[in-house]
């Protein structure tokens, strides 16, 4: 296996100010203890003069969940013409103008609230758009799915500060290059989509790598940003797993230690991991002895 690397592009803000709180409070033997804990504060969304969306989150790169959020609903299409981004930390709003005039209104009362968390929402209908979707043939090597998890779970992050938070990651072969973390796993993916559109930044070559399940939105995303792999070491849902395989997505859940499970897409992979030097799940060997 590859010596794990964390050489990032954009890691995670583990040590950023702002983004947690101590709090104190009493553990389970009564004594007072100090906790870090993940702030969460509204950012409302706009296009131009229409107010799209008020999403609850950590804050940091409010520019990058804004232009994501709005390319994976749709409302900005991939030829748009960004003029001005501005950010307003006093009033929790950030504007996003386009040269082309959009008008949402009728999108924005049709809404279907998924089962993200932190109360997601897809405006319209999810589906929308799916069907001309063709996602790249693109390898994927076994060996490169140990490497990076080994390397992405032992990064620095708000997770392993404070928990309670979700993180995406944006991957080539077994180099992870962009860590997102956000309350809830779908603002972690949108900033990973912002980020990939503000740099144009090619999809046909990447792997997106959650922390966080792999549900309907979360694949649908996937295929809007045109990666070809979504990987996570969480499980699946079964219509999360039918939509991957209608899309041509390789999906690949429960990847921790030596284990992995893959339920769409299996043509990608290519088995060339040394199982004997993979290490196995701490956990995984607590569960196994559990059951003797």
């Amino acid at each position: 296996m590859t010596k794990p690397t964390t050489e990032y592009l954009i890691a995670p803000m583990s040590a950023a100010r702002g983004l947690t709180a101590q709090l104190t409070g009493l553990d389970h033997h009564g004594q007072r203890q100090v906790l870090n804990v993940v702030e969460e504060r509204p950012l409302t969304i706009f296009l131009n003069s229409q107010e799209i969306v008020t999403a609850m989150t950590i804050g940091d790169y409010p520019e990058y969940l804004a232009l994501g959020f709005l390319r994976n609903q749709g409302m900005l299409q991939a030829d748009d013409q960004i003029t001005d981004i501005s950010f307003d930390e006093e009033l929790e709003t950030i504007v996003v103008r386009t040269a082309r005039t959009t008008d949402y209104e009728s999108k924005l009362q049709k809404k279907t609230r998924t089962s993200g968390c932190a109360v997601g929402t897809v405006f319209g209908d999810m589906m929308e758009g799916l069907e001309k979707v063709r996602l790249p043939r693109s390898d994927i090597k076994t060996s490169w799915l140990y490497t990076l998890a080994a390397a992405i779970n032992r990064t620095p992050s708000l997770y392993l500060k404070a928990g309670a938070i979700h993180g995406t990651v944006l991957c080539r072969q077994d180099q992870p290059l962009v860590y997102m973390e956000d309350v809830g796993r779908h603002n972690a993916v949108d900033k990973v989509a912002g980020w990939m559109l503000s740099e144009s930044v090619t999809a046909s070559d990447k792997i997106l790598y959650t922390t966080g399940r792999l549900t309907s939105e979360m694949v649908i995303k996937t295929a809007h940003m045109g990666i070809p792999i979504l990987a996570s070491r969480s499980g699946f849902t079964a219509w999360g797993v039918e939509i991957a395989k209608q899309v041509g997505l390789t999906l690949i859940g429960r990847l921790r230690g030596k284990r992995f499970v893959c339920l769409a897409g299996e043509e990608r992979l290519i088995w060339d991991a040394d199982m004997d030097k993979i290490p196995d799940d701490p956990k995984a060997a607590v569960r196994k002895g559990l059951e003797k």
